[in-house]
């Protein structure tokens, strides 16, 4: 009997600062999807960017995860989309008969940089592969916080005041820079670097004194750094689903253990505590789900994101905060739970995911990408 089973790659790890978070995200995925309907092959990306492939899995947490980046199999991408998925990149491999050649989805889980920012995401579309999650441009444009802000105001939705320089601009001259924040800004403030996730490399700065701390520890992370003005603010996230006519799930709110939801409040220290759904007013529950779904279409959004927002405690005032399309995936994370208290359980948002990104790819046959003469009858009119 043949296998109609979906090769599903669950793409793991990654060259940036979140490398474990997307290990995390990984395992907690790999528990819950139906080995049923899947083969789930694990693809590794090393710290130092070697991809490495593990045999089809039957069972498999972080410690196996850890294995496969180890252990594994050396593959690339094959750039060819009539050629095989994945390439050995040694002889004995080839001959390996449970090296698998061929994906039929890519399920990417790489947090932060290089594989959220839609530098895989066009490897995969070059290579023909459907992925799920948002494709090339809502993905490099959701990473940069700057960009993804400036669509947002762009599109009328409500952000925090913020300002951004590069990291040769703020070597070179720190005092001006420390003025133009000062006066544009503020105390408190958030200092963080663009183009990360994870609250990897984010303060908080409440006076002069601790500027330069916060502003080198930006630049170690990201050549752009983001001063946002500080909002004494509740932490309102909302998950979208779907591709052209996304859907919103409930609201949620975090109780961090931390001042704010830095990375130890997410994944090492316990005491946060995630509240869903959100004690809100029906009204503002609404207008989280209208801003979620109008935040995923600015940056022209597929597959899945959570948009994170700040709800104002002394004005009730609600600013969208940032847009993460790859959200977490581990046990802990918001994105599953608020779907499950939607009323999609973890492995039927697995399944969910999955299809848009194949009907996705099928959508995308239909663009020409060789120019054609109009038929006679349309070049009549």
């Amino acid at each position: 009997m043949t296998n109609k089973r979906l090769r599903v790659g669950i793409l793991f790890g990654g060259r940036s600062g979140e490398h474990e978070v997307s290990l995390q995200s990984a395992a907690s995925l790999l528990a819950a999807i139906d080995r049923r309907k899947y083969d789930v092959v694990p693809v590794g990306i090393t710290k130092q960017g070697r991809w490495m492939v593990g045999p089809a899995l039957k069972a498999g947490g972080p410690d196996f995860l850890a294995g496969v980046l180890v252990h594994g199999e050396p593959v690339t991408v094959s750039a060819a989309p009539l050629g095989p998925r994945l390439v050995p990149l040694n002889s004995v491999a080839h001959a390996r008969t449970e090296l698998p050649p061929t994906i039929d989805v890519v399920f990417p889980l790489l947090h932060g940089t290089f594989g959220e920012d839609g530098t895989v995401q066009g490897l995969l579309e070059l290579a023909g592969i459907p992925y799920v999650g948002a494709g090339v441009l809502a993905s490099s444009v959701g990473m940069d916080k700057d960009v993804m802000k400036r669509l947002f105001r762009d599109a009328r939705l409500p952000v925090v005041d913020w300002v951004a320089f590069l990291r040769k601009e703020w070597q070179s001259n720190p005092a001006h820079l420390r003025r133009l924040v000062e006066r544009r800004i503020g105390y408190p403030a958030f200092v963080k670097p663009a183009n990360l996730g994870s609250s990897v490399g984010i303060s908080k700065v409440t006076c002069t004194r601790d500027l330069a701390c916060a502003l080198n520890l930006a630049a170690r992370y990201d050549r752009k750094i983001l001063v946002e003005k500080g909002v004494n603010a509740r932490e309102i996230e909302c998950a979208v689903l779907g591709n052209d006519e996304p859907q919103a799930s409930v609201s949620g709110e975090i109780e961090p253990v931390n001042e704010f939801y830095d990375y130890e409040a997410k994944y090492v220290r316990e005491g946060s505590r995630l509240l869903i759904p959100a004690p809100l007013p029906n009204k503002t529950a609404r207008l989280v789900q209208r801003l979620a779904l109008a935040a995923f279409k600015a940056i022209e959004c597929s597959g899945m994101a959570r948009v994170d927002f700040l709800l104002d405690r002394k004005t009730g005032e609600l600013f969208v905060n940032e847009i993460n399309t790859i959200p977490g995936f581990t046990s802990i994370s918001m994105y599953p739970k608020l779907w499950e208290a939607s009323g999609l359980s973890y492995p039927k948002l697995i399944d969910r995911l999955i299809q848009l990104a194949l009907a996705r790819h099928r959508e995308q046959k239909h663009t020409l990408y060789t120019y054609a003469a109009r038929p006679p009858a349309a070049a009549k009119r």
